[in-house]
């Protein structure tokens, strides 16, 4: 190889490598700008969302594995249809040692996968595998076809390595991305470098871009751009990468706190937190027809003072268990848990149409459950538990009250007032429900039918309420 031709390619490799190191230099100052949230701040996560997004990443390696499968199916489908001319002297087809050692190395990673258990120096000698075996069989053309090691440089083959690259993107760490994209253009870098360089009587270079295209020629710009194409390809998804990965953290930390909030909120409640498209302030609301249905334990304070504080807490769990979900599937929302008590409201955090009826009709499959509760209770020779509740309905307010540091949403208006006065008013009558007769003729209107006629109340007094009321009896 001559002085002149070898300084030639050392020019041309430096001023590459020199461009691509600036750019890089310069990455750092534009990061900033470029993540998300804008500050380059690394964000602390607790350990159950960090396990969260481990458990998408696991998800995604077998969702790679499986692509990775299909990219060596397919290449050996390629391989075996495309029209070949074997030289005589060719003792053995090298592309298909490649593919069978890629196809039980794909298998194997593929299986630890779906065990969870690919540590991580697995994953990075798996992308090292994954380039040196697609550019081991690209370096085996030459010798399958008995040509000059600068014929594999034309094979399109290589635009594989930017379906290796972008399958790292799946499991959103740039990091792999990265290692996937150097390896590629390193492993290029060295084939250009063997083809160039394994036969000293004829380096093979060329500045002819005709005679570039239709002989074995080597044309140095032609394969830099090649490996300038991949480090920029790289490069730019590491970026989108680093950028989707603060969205996916946020999304993971939005979805678990949308999660958490159901757990001490309505469902519906804290679906309108979420998904509100503005900033939730005190004092807005909206007017909603509703019906309110207030519960309460009776005798739970004489149970509290005779019993241990973990049998209380575990009678006061039990009861909530077995009533939430009643209340709920008639679609209800719980508004709030008064120490024994429980405030639901119909139609206030979701308008329905039927809220007085879903009401009445949970009333009444709320005494059933308590029904079936004390017999239990019974059959243990524990004492029975006795529930009051009521009912109203009519207008309220439904909104955030509190001021900018702690907000609760719930329902304002007579028809809340109302129904704690008629609970408490179930003891005056002796009955375990009532209900206005407003609200049962509303419930009626919306399709109510009870099991059995109402007992009615005329003209009832009730403590606190201006004006006799008529009362409706819905169990004894």
């Amino acid at each position: 190889m001559s002085e002149q031709n070898a300084g030639h390619i050392a020019r041309h490799v430096a001023h590459h490598v020199i461009g691509v190191r600036n750019w890089l230099i310069g990455m750092p100052r534009l990061l900033p700008g470029l993540l998300p949230f804008g500050t380059g701040r690394r964000l602390v996560l607790p350990g159950r969302l960090r396990e969260a997004i481990a458990r998408q990443q696991e998800n995604s390696e077998i969702l790679i594995g499986w692509i990775q499968l299909g990219v060596v199916v397919t290449f050996a489908v390629l391989y075996t249809l495309a029209p070949k001319t074997f030289h005589p002297d060719v003792m053995f087809e090298p592309v298909p040692l490649v593919l069978g050692v890629y196809a039980v190395f794909t298998l194997l990673r593929l299986v630890l996968a779906h065990r969870r258990a690919l540590p991580g120096w697995l994953l990075y000698v798996s992308i090292l595998a994954d380039m040196a075996l697609l550019m081991a069989a690209i370096w085996s053309f030459h010798l399958q076809y008995q040509q000059p090691p600068s014929f594999y440089l034309k094979a399109p083959t290589l635009l594989y390595v930017f379906i290796f690259i972008a399958l790292r993107a799946l499991r959103f760490e740039a990091r792999f991305v990265l290692l996937a994209g150097a390896a590629a253009a390193l492993g290029w870098l060295g084939l250009v470098g063997y083809a160039t360089l394994s036969r000293p009587d004829d380096t093979m270079i060329t500045r002819n871009y005709v005679e570039y295209l239709t002989s074995n020629s080597v044309l140095l710009g032609a394969e830099f751009d090649k490996i300038i194409s991949i480090a920029m390809v790289t490069v730019i998804l590491g970026l989108a990468i680093l950028r989707a990965r603060g969205l996916l953290v946020r999304a993971v930390v939005e979805g678990q706190a949308a999660r958490d909030l159901s757990r001490f909120f309505a469902p519906e409640v804290a679906a309108k937190i979420t998904g509100t498209e503005h900033q939730i302030r005190a004092g807005e609301g909206e007017v909603r027809e509703a019906a309110i249905l207030t519960l309460d334990l009776r005798g739970f304070t004489a149970l509290s003072t005779a019993l241990p504080a973990r049998q209380v807490l575990a009678l006061l769990a039990d009861y909530q268990a077995r009533v939430v979900p009643v209340i709920q599937a008639h679609g209800g929302s719980i508004d709030k848990f008064l120490g024994d008590g429980i405030m639901a409201t119909f139609g206030a955090a979701l308008p329905t149409g039927r809220h007085a009826a879903d009401a009445l009709r949970a009333v009444t499959a709320i005494m059933a459950t308590i029904d079936g509760w004390n017999a239990e209770r019974l059959a243990a020779g524990q004492p029975p538990i006795r529930v009051g509740a009521a009912v109203s309905a009519g207008p309220v307010l439904f909104g955030a009250v509190g001021d900018e540091t702690r907000l609760e949403y719930t329902v304002i208006g007579e028809a809340v007032n109302l129904a704690a006065k008629l609970e408490k008013h179930t003891k005056a009558e002796g009955v375990r429900a009532l209900s206005t007769r407003m609200a049962l003729e509303l419930a009626e209107q919306q399709g109510y039918r009870p099991v059995q006629q109402h007992r009615v109340l005329a003209a009832c007094a009730v403590e606190g309420i201006a004006g006799p009321l008529d009362l409706v009896v819905l169990a004894e």
